[in-house]
């Protein structure tokens, strides 16, 4: 397996979709759906194959590509498709005519509701496909429940009907039909009947709910259970079905999707054509920004380039926003609906395409994702060197009990827990953060210069302008005010604070730097919140055992060696006590707790 292939690899999501293979002349042979691409993929290069055709695919694959759905459904869909579509080589299921099977409202008066597996282009209205031909029966099953309907094929023409040229067959003396043929129901009346029917094939049963209640107490009344059971189970089973798919719907023909989501150097367009209500083509690319171009501008650069490339003459577009590419293209922004979720599939691919770029730069060339990420972040913060190295601060305390601090360190963008440090609070009384920051930004700093050791290019500090103003206070003392840039991040709204500054910063919540300066905050205060309530825990158990008369400290280290917790220490017999730290101090614990009991009782 070559490098490249490897990466790719390496890199794919593992969400739902379909993967294509292709081969050195980049030609499509192999197209294949997964509920995890990444775990799927991999096993074709992990695993050792019995079959001789697989053996044969594994080494003829040069290329991956793949487009991300919503679910494993949307997947099964695509990968039809898509396969009927190109016929790749390697694919011998579905090459045929066989498809999914789609329900049909015939375009005719008094139309027919029936399965069907071929797509007519007659006008009539097709919904699907149905990935179980079990759910697809028992919703026809519903309908025949609930609504009367013909299932002749007659031509039931005004004129035929008035000349009496049809009688009522079997199905009317059965009660499944109400006679359109002799004139017996009205076309107004059966064409209410197929506008509820649209609604539950849809999914939107409030329309109909009430006459299924009522049918279902009408059966319960007559004392017709099982009847009323049987519409029961066909709505549980309904439940779980999928009336439309994302990937699939009749109405969306011949039109182009385009989207485009961007960071501070590149943007990352996705391409999506649909024909005949089926995804037929997605490429997604990268786009290198040569100035600060917007994301309309490189979408509609995008736009000119793939359709010239693939030929496209599709007459509309959907785009995620306004674009400008001429007057004989209809740009339609959608907001609701099948079309709109296109256009977020569509987005989906170009975020996962830009994921995958990361993680790719990441394994090739580490030294080039920090440095973009430095580069970032020094622009986002306005600072004048990029920040390898940033120390965040926090304090910890219970109304002013146990006050402790905590400083962690990041160099290129990630933890190096080796350097974090604790603090006790020393010279602050009661609970005050802003004069505990003083201290011990105070101390970190003035033994960084003591010993020599590299200063930070950023201090992050966890709390508003006030903590930010106190540890600017320490900085000015030890003449790094300046030296070093200091920001204070609020968490309420994300604020960036300045010294001196009273108006925050707001990054935005998409960006690295703000996910990076999180991190750093989270990292802060999980670890400085530890470290409080281990303190607080040992001064909890070490002043229980100090309240007993006449035992020192170095009995108590004597049995917390030994018993490990104030609690064992409690219930340990005499004898065991004894054993630890001899017959008259051992005779002190025991009596201290065992006549607490006597007296709680």
């Amino acid at each position: 397996m070559n490098t490249s292939l490897k990466l790719q690899i390496k890199t794919l999501p593992s969400s739902p979709g379909v993967y294509q293979y292709f081969d050195k002349e980049e030609k499509l042979i192999y197209v294949g759906k997964a509920k995890n691409l990444k775990k799927r993929v991999s096993s074709y290069f992990t695993k050792t194959h019995d079959s001789g055709k697989t053996r044969v695919l594994v080494k003829n694959i040069n290329t991956i590509k793949h487009i991300v759905v919503n679910t494993e459904t949307d997947a099964l869909l695509l990968e039809n498709n898509l396969i009927k579509k190109y016929k790749p080589k390697y694919n011998v299921l579905l090459k045929d005519d066989k498809t999914y099977p789609w329900i049909c409202i015939k375009k005719e008066r008094f139309p027919r509701v029936f399965m069907t597996r071929r797509v007519i282009k007659d006008g009539s209205e097709y919904y699907g496909p149905y990935t179980s031909v079990r759910t697809i029966k028992a919703l026809l099953e519903l309908i025949k429940e609930l609504y009367t309907l013909r299932t002749c094929k007659y031509d039931l023409s005004r004129e035929k009907i008035n000349t009496g040229k049809y009688k009522v067959c079997l199905e009317y003396h059965l009660g499944n039909c109400l006679g359109p043929c002799e004139a017996l129901e009205t076309e107004a009346h059966y064409n209410n009947s197929i506008k509820e029917i649209r609604n539950i094939i849809k999914g939107n049963f409030k329309e109909s709910l009430e006459r299924l209640n009522t049918l279902m107490m009408g059966f319960a009344e007559k004392m017709e259970f099982e009847k009323a059971q049987r519409i029961k189970e066909k709505l549980d089973r309904l439940s779980n079905y999928q009336a439309k798919s994302t990937i699939v719907n009749p109405t969306i023909n011949n039109v182009d999707v385009f989207s485009i989501i961007s960071d501070k150097t590149h943007g990352y367009a996705n391409f999506i054509k649909i024909s005949n209500g089926s995804i037929i083509q997605s490429h997604t690319t990268e786009i290198k920004k040569k100035l600060e171009e917007s994301d309309k501008e490189l979408l509609e650069l995008f736009i000119f380039e793939i359709r010239q490339r693939y030929n496209s003459t599709s007459p509309e577009i959907y785009v995620p926003f306004q674009v400008n590419i001429g007057e004989n293209v209809k740009v339609t922004i959608p907001k609701v609906g099948d079309k709109k979720r296109i256009v977020e599939l569509s987005e989906r691919n170009a975020k996962y395409y830009k994921l995958e770029q990361l993680k790719q730069i990441k394994i090739v060339d580490p030294d080039r994702h920090v440095k973009r990420i430095m580069a970032q972040m020094k622009a986002d913060l306005r600072l004048k060197e990029e920040p390898r190295h940033i120390e965040c601060f926090d304090n910890s305390n219970i109304q002013g009990t146990n006050p402790v601090a905590a400083c962690v360190v990041f160099r290129d963008g990630k933890p190096s827990k080796k350097e974090y440090r604790h603090y006790n609070i020393k010279t602050v009384v009661g609970p005050d953060d802003f004069a505990s920051m003083e201290e011990v930004v105070f101390r970190r700093y003035k033994r960084l210069l003591s010993e020599g050791e590299s200063l930070p290019q950023l201090i992050i500090i966890d709390g508003g302008k006030g903590q930010l103003s106190s540890a600017v206070k320490s900085l000015e003392i030890l003449g790094l005010r300046g030296k070093i840039a200091i920001i204070g991040i609020a968490k309420r709204l994300e604020e960036i604070y300045y010294p001196d500054d009273p108006i925050p910063l707001y990054l935005d919540k998409k960006s690295e730097t703000l996910k990076i300066t999180q991190f750093l905050r989270n990292e802060a205060h999980r670890f400085g919140i530890t470290f409080h309530r281990n303190k607080r825990s040992k001064s909890a158990i070490q002043s229980e055992l100090e309240s007993i008369p006449d035992v020192g400290k170095q009995t108590i280290t004597t049995l917390l060696r030994k018993f490990k917790s104030a609690k064992r220490v409690k219930e340990a017999s005499l004898d065991e006590l004894k054993a630890v730290i001899g017959n008259a101090r051992a005779l002190k614990v025991y009596n201290f707790y065992h006549s607490k009991k006597e007296n709680e009782k």
